[in-house]
């Protein structure tokens, strides 16, 4: 699934910044997308913590194969030990199990998480053992595709806006804040592109 709102917020991201429009421009094919799977995306974002895109990619592959059905039933029904085969610290493996039985019990209700404000649900996921900030912002962003999400401690857009924007140079955290404040209300169409300008191969949750 597609958002609504992506033909208008690169429409307005152009308008308004002629750097964006160049990378918007390189990648006219692109598109943010749901998988639509709430339990699926935050497992890879657990997968993805502090690890390169590429890595992740391999480790959530065996990962995969190993549960063969990605569900908080069959990833439970997998013991640690095992889970950490597949190239996951011993922390992710636990966090992974715990994220499981969070579904399993109802402590997490999908179906509530909607009519959510930003900041509310970045609480409530943050509750749960190995879900930060970051974490939770690449949920609100690939699953509940929330359009104004702005992930100041993810290292490619860090990357991205020090390349971009600041020739060369590392940017503060709270300059990026306040520099972000320029694409609202869609820093998370600015933020995915500004991924796709350091690698053309879509990020996926």
């Amino acid at each position: 699934m597609t958002p609504r709102y992506w033909k208008r917020a690169v429409r307005e991201l152009s308008e308004r910044d002629p750097v964006m429009a160049g990378i918007i421009e390189s990648h006219p094919n692109g598109r943010l997308r749901s998988r639509g799977d709430p339990f699926t995306t935050l497992a890879r974002s657990i997968v993805g913590q502090q690890i390169s895109v590429k890595a992740a990619d391999a480790v959530w592959s065996r990962f995969e194969s190993r549960v063969q059905t990605v569900a908080p039933e069959s990833v439970y029904a997998v013991e640690a030990p095992d889970l950490r085969a597949c190239g996951l610290s011993g922390k992710k493996a636990e966090y992974l199990r715990d994220l499981a039985r969070h579904f399993i019990d109802g402590k997490l209700e999908p179906g509530r998480w909607q009519g959510l404000a930003d900041e509310t649900l970045i609480a409530e996921l943050t509750r749960v053992r190995g879900i930060g900030r970051w974490s939770a912002e690449m949920f609100l962003i690939f699953h509940l595709l929330r359009p104004d999400v702005f992930p100041v401690d993810d290292l490619g857009l860090q990357r991205a806006l020090c390349l971009h924007y600041n020739r060369g140079r590392r940017m503060p955290v709270t300059r990026m804040r306040k520099f972000g404040q320029r694409w609202l209300p869609w820093r998370s169409v600015a933020t995915w592109y500004l991924w796709r300008s350091l690698d053309p191969v879509p990020v996926e949750y």
